[in-house]
């Protein structure tokens, strides 16, 4: 079963093996100075990643049809190097905030708090595995396609519903809501061999999936207006923070490099 908000643990798992290796730094002198070499290297790959965050998922999103993987592992990547590039060049700053820098730092936060606001809209809309919206009648499609299968499985198997009844206490698909009851659903589906787990994999599946949809179809409609509010709020914000970017890369060239 899939790990839910994977990207989050990634991004939290790379965020404190860098503190870890940043404050081994500051244990052993100080703290590093952003015109160092840590201190570079941190703000020069931090930089790259957001680039990446901005440049790679917008691309992929332009050509919806081509196989370059799935869209939500995309999304995941572009939340993944959204967390850890940002954080990269706040360690940069070496904790000094004044003057382009300073302003740099704002809207680099700014911009973060905001992917967190429009992914929350993102995923409240029903898509397809691609990335694709679903309309209203392909949602009310797949909720029947998924109960068809479920009553399916429930006459081919009495005995084994009767186990995933007594598992689940009557419960519905909301069931899977919590981290706890997918963690036994994990040991249930363990503990059975051959198509009798498979079966259940299966199973546990669409009813996440259903519950996902019914979920998704009742705030869909709202979802997609403050989306749409988002972009335009979000977009322009993003193509500021990387103009003040390149100023102060440019800056910093030209005193530190050139003027010399």
């Amino acid at each position: 079963m899939r790990i839910r908000n994977l990207e989050l643990w990634l991004a939290f798992i790379a965020i404190l093996g860098i503190t870890v290796v940043y404050l081994g730094f500051v244990g052993f002198d100080q703290v590093p100075s952003s015109s160092g070499l840590f201190g570079h290297s941190l703000g020069i790959i931090g930089f790259i990643m957001m680039l990446m965050t901005e440049i790679l998922y917008s691309i992929r999103k332009r050509y919806m049809q081509a196989r370059w993987g799935k869209m939500q592992h995309w999304l995941s990547f572009h939340i993944f190097t959204g967390l850890v590039g940002p954080y990269m060049v706040l360690l940069h700053t070496s904790w000094k905030f004044n003057g382009l820098a300073g302003v740099l730092t704002l809207m680099t936060l700014i911009i973060v708090g905001s992917g967190f606001v429009g992914r929350y809209f993102y995923t409240a809309i029903p898509r397809t595995s691609e990335g694709e919206v679903l309309e209203a009648q392909q949602v009310q499609q797949l909720l029947a396609q998924n109960q068809a299968h479920i009553q399916q499985m429930e006459q081919s198997k009495p005995e084994l519903v009767q186990q995933i009844t007594k598992l689940t206490q009557g419960a519905g698909p909301e069931w899977f809501a919590s981290a706890k009851n997918r963690r036994k659903w994990q040991a249930f589906e363990n503990s059975l061999t051959g198509l009798d787990r498979r079966l259940v994999a299966n199973l546990g599946q669409l009813m996440e999936r259903q519950m996902t949809l019914q979920h998704q179809s009742t705030r869909s409609n709202s979802a997609r207006r403050f989306l749409a509010i988002w972009h335009t709020i979000h977009i322009p914000l993003g193509v500021a923070t990387f103009t003040v970017a390149f100023i102060h890369i440019g800056a910093v060239l030209y005193y530190a490099t050139f003027s010399r």
